[in-house]
């Protein structure tokens, strides 16, 4: 006799709940820091707070610098340096720079500086430079061993009244962090004179943007992280919440174990003064691996 066994085979062991990591983090940086979080197994949860981008009148502001008066010389020739604090501002100048077609500064005259911080410092290429200046020999490109505004300052040296281009954002909507009126007067106090570029525009992305992050926190599983990047992101998000009638003790009381953290020093002391307390903070902010090793690190202390 043959007996057939009709049950049915266990259902197989659930799979392992991935963390949820939110960031706040704008377009242009959203891809390599999603990149990066799903790369340690977790689940990004992308709630961009602020919109930062170049615009028609901030590309216009640019060339006023780059393009030739009389045929001879741009603007850009009374300058010695250029202080690139972001990436974005890179971005927006090199946009700027293509659409010119006479390289803005004579192949001949005294170094040229630029200087941007840690990864950014890569868009600053043989294309950016050979657009600049037909002597490439001419531009000499400084990166400062720490990837901050403060750092920059002590690379670039005495001023002796020379100046210095920074391009900057306008913050629209949004009140401007310390960081950029800081790098300006420490400019200045270097003996630099350092001129103000809106090069590009932040902008608050508007209460919609924070939806997916507030439907989160209200289901059981609710956040393991929430990553900022600019202080800019950290008011983005408190002004989202205000407009739903939330506040961002409400968040923390939701997700009583979600780990909070900064990408570098400058980010964290700028949350800490808007009342969003930060627990980890990355030690290396050259690139966006830092904050996520980090928390790698932050969770295997849970889990030990």
């Amino acid at each position: 006799m043959i007996i057939l066994n009709l049950q049915s085979p266990p259902p197989p062991p659930p799979l392992p709940a991935t963390r949820v990591i939110a960031f706040t983090t704008p377009k242009n940086y959203a891809g390599r820091l999603s990149h990066l979080i799903h790369s340690k197994g977790w689940t990004p949860l992308w709630c961009p707070t602020v919109i930062v981008e170049s615009t028609p009148q901030t590309i216009s502001s640019i060339q006023r610098y780059l393009l030739l008066k009389n045929g001879q010389i741009s603007s850009l020739q009374e300058f010695s340096a250029i202080a690139f604090t972001s990436r974005t501002g890179i971005a927006a100048f090199s946009e700027a720079l293509a659409k010119i077609k006479t390289p803005p500064l004579a192949a001949h005259g005294e170094a040229f500086i630029l200087s941007a911080l840690g990864k950014d410092s890569e868009l600053l290429d043989e294309s950016l430079i050979n657009k600049l200046c037909e002597n490439p020999g001419r531009i000499s490109v400084l990166v400062p061993p720490v990837a901050t505004p403060t750092a920059l300052v002590e690379s670039i040296g005495l001023g002796q009244g020379k100046k210095v281009l920074c391009p900057v954002p306008l913050v629209i909507g949004l009140e401007e962090p310390p960081v950029v009126p800081k790098f300006l007067a420490d400019l200045a106090r270097k003996g630099w004179v350092p001129i103000r570029l809106n090069a590009y525009e932040t902008r608050w992305a508007g209460r919609e943007s924070v939806t997916q992050l507030v439907r989160r926190s209200e289901e059981e599983g609710g956040l393991d992280a929430i990553v900022f990047t600019s202080t800019g992101e950290v008011e983005g998000l408190l002004k989202s919440l205000e407009e739903m009638g939330l506040n961002w003790g409400m968040v923390r009381q939701r997700c009583p174990r979600m780990v909070v953290a900064a990408h570098g020093p400058v980010t964290a002391a700028g949350a800490e003064t808007l009342g969003v307390g930060i627990d980890v903070v990355s030690s290396r902010f050259d690139s966006f691996i830092g904050v996520v090793d980090a928390l790698a690190y932050r969770f295997k202390s849970f889990d030990s």
